[in-house]
């Protein structure tokens, strides 16, 4: 990105759990779409707005996602509900350039999934225990400003197999107090797009206010940024660059 343009990032949430569950609408009373776009915020080089399912197309008009450098998604009960010729128009926009943040149980979205072209299913279990978050790629941009490993107290397991694509630069693998293990910071190229899954968030535990996911989900926001004036992609049928000597086949 230019550096006297700001990067313009759409937060989705599916905005379910806050409405059902008092618990989790006291950990996030602004919604975890809130929590997020509030901390985006704070950085100048950023224009952070937000969208949820309940809106019209789910806030995801072809208007917003063409003015979205970086989309940011959670979802987790209601991944069905979500339509699918939005889910093939932020498809579009991806391979167009645009970037996709995937967090916690987006795995399973439907765009998620889309991209992926894989069931996206692993292993799970909730009883709060301790997830130890290892660096495995120190010199990627995403990893800028962390220490070797972080920890996150209290958190929901998930755990390998993983089936997704290997992915293009495994940034994160995770280890669990129950012990199990899992790659919960993949990167993947997309057409033009960048995508980035990551592993943390599950809605009963305050884990975006955390300050090293913090951290990470903004560090993402600058790598998934697309390129400005990158070169158009062509397929099809194409004339030479050169003069080619007719030959007899």
């Amino acid at each position: 990105m230019s550096e006297s343009r700001k990067i313009n990032v759409t937060v989705w949430h599916e905005y379910v759990h806050e409405k059902r569950n008092e618990k989790v609408r006291e950990i996030y009373p602004k919604g975890i779409h809130g929590a997020i776009a509030d901390f985006l915020s704070q950085n100048p080089d950023m224009n952070v707005r937000t969208a949820t399912l309940e809106e019209r197309q789910h806030g995801l008009t072809q208007s917003v996602l063409d003015s979205t450098d970086v989309l940011i998604w959670w979802g987790h009960t209601a991944h069905e509900k979500v339509k699918d010729d939005v889910v093939q128009r932020v498809y579009d926009r991806v391979l167009d350039g645009m970037g996709l943040i995937a967090l916690h149980s987006a795995h399973y979205s439907k765009i998620f999934k889309k991209l992926m072209g894989t069931t996206c299913s692993l292993k799970w279990r909730e009883v709060a225990e301790k997830e130890r978050i290892w660096v495995v790629e120190p010199g990627h941009p995403i990893a800028e400003g962390l220490n070797e490993y972080f920890e996150v107290p209290n958190t929901e397991m998930y755990g390998e197999r993983f089936d997704i694509p290997a992915p293009d630069q495994l940034v994160f693998i995770s280890w669990f107090e129950g012990g199990e293990v899992f790659r919960s910071g993949c990167c993947y190229n997309r057409g033009k797009g960048k995508v980035f899954y990551f592993r943390p968030g599950h809605e009963t535990f305050p884990i975006y206010y955390q300050s090293e996911v913090q951290k990470v989900i903004t560090n993402a926001v600058r790598w998934a940024a697309p390129t400005v004036n990158s070169p158009a992609i062509k397929f099809g049928h194409v004339q030479p660059l050169e003069v080619i000597p007719e030959k007899q086949v």
